[in-house]
């Protein structure tokens, strides 16, 4: 049986380990960084190992695959580790905290010939794999523009941590744009031609509070009184808004295909979230910032809602959660490909480090032209 390690003890670590589990494969470990909260995970979820020593860690449990669910920016050192240790390598998105380590992975894996996963992995959104097989259809014809547009009205209180610093692989970009860029590209086809934006931190800082383990729960750990002078509060480094657009080469057009990214990490929302796919007969509506609702196809000008197709819902894996759906679509296929079974293509590290040098080139905030002097 496929032996997998896993490196992360919140709701990624946990959510990845049951991921696998339902692809088959044996959870042997799990790494993290408390001794306390990693035994008490190991012993919740009946795993047999339980460590803080990653290199300990893959000597013991000797796995096939490792799977790192810590944030970004403790990635790095662990995967370059796995990948000479030999290990197929699952990675929670971002892939690290800047492009150029990512990109250094994505070649050190080449060379040693391990097969990777990039877990930006909203694609496999039930409604986001009807989108895609209704374009290959031709159901709107050739494709001409993509909105994805999303406003979450975060609490501005949510504690301080990895989330508020870029060094850490905080920020909207890593942990939105990834799998909104990841969603149209296996829609339309994975050619960037071009990309411009604009970031901007309209946060400014956090409240440091003690005993934040679990991304999934920060928001308990908010301060009841944040007017209390003996509280310590964080800087943020990185940005809560983003406006991004790119044009995409795709087989289904003759020319270049435009998208619109547009993100508000802290503003609230008036209409759905949504994703939508234009084209030279029709459109395709999903709602939802990741794709994960209704979808509505534009023909003959009228909207319909279509339901699912039955082979789509079908295989949709049998858990609670959007997020967690998706994992265990990715663990599925990732298991199925080292196993040497016939898959569809999924994302790897050739994604994960493309995403990190777009992410890095969309944070120079220098796509703006000075009209100032054309009154």
């Amino acid at each position: 049986m496929t032996r997998v390690l896993i490196f992360g003890t919140g709701f990624a670590g946990q959510g990845h380990a049951e991921a696998f589990r339902g692809a088959g494969a044996e959870v042997v470990g799990a790494v993290g960084r408390t001794p306390s909260v990693v035994d008490e995970v190991a012993r919740n979820l009946d795993i047999p190992y339980s460590g803080t020593d990653w290199q300990e860690a893959l000597e013991t449990c000797r796995p096939d695959i490792v799977s790192i669910a810590t944030p970004g920016g403790a990635h790095y050192e662990p995967i370059k580790q796995a990948i000479a240790f030999g290990c197929h390598v699952f990675c929670d998105k971002p892939m690290t905290a800047e492009g150029d380590t990512a990109a250094e992975l994505y070649e050190l894996a080449r060379r040693k010939g391990v097969k990777t996963a990039y877990a930006a992995s909203f694609r496999y959104a039930p409604s986001i794999l009807h989108a895609k097989r209704l374009v290959a259809e031709d159901a709107i014809g050739a494709p001409t523009e993509v909105e994805c547009i999303s406003h979450f009205n975060l609490e501005r209180e949510i504690p301080f941590g990895w989330s508020h610093r870029k060094e850490e692989g905080g920020g909207r970009l890593n942990n939105n744009f990834t799998h909104t860029l990841s969603i149209v590209t296996s829609v339309l086809g994975d050619r960037i031609l071009s990309i411009a934006g604009e970031v901007r931190d309209d946060l400014g800082r956090a409240p440091i509070v003690e005993g934040v383990h679990n991304f999934a729960t920060r928001r308990d750990f908010i301060p009841q009184n944040l007017d209390d002078p003996s509280l310590e509060w964080g800087e943020s480094n990185v940005e809560w808004s983003y406006t991004v657009m790119a044009r995409l080469e795709s087989r289904f057009a003759d020319t270049p295909v435009s998208v619109l990214f547009k993100h508000g990490g802290l503003v609230p929302r008036f209409h759905e979230d949504h994703v939508v796919f234009y084209g030279t007969k029709g459109a395709i509506y999903v709602k939802g910032h990741y794709g994960s609702g209704h979808l509505y196809l534009h023909e003959n000008k009228t909207w319909r809602e279509l339901p699912l197709p039955g082979d789509i819902a079908a295989a949709v894996p049998d858990v609670r959660g959007e997020t967690e759906q998706c994992w265990h679509h990715l663990a599925r296929e990732f298991v199925r490909d080292i196993r040497g079974e016939a898959v569809e293509p999924y994302p790897t590290f050739r994604e994960g480090s493309q995403y990190q040098r777009i992410i890095d080139l969309i944070r120079r905030n220098d796509s703006w032209t000075d009209v100032t002097g054309l009154a």
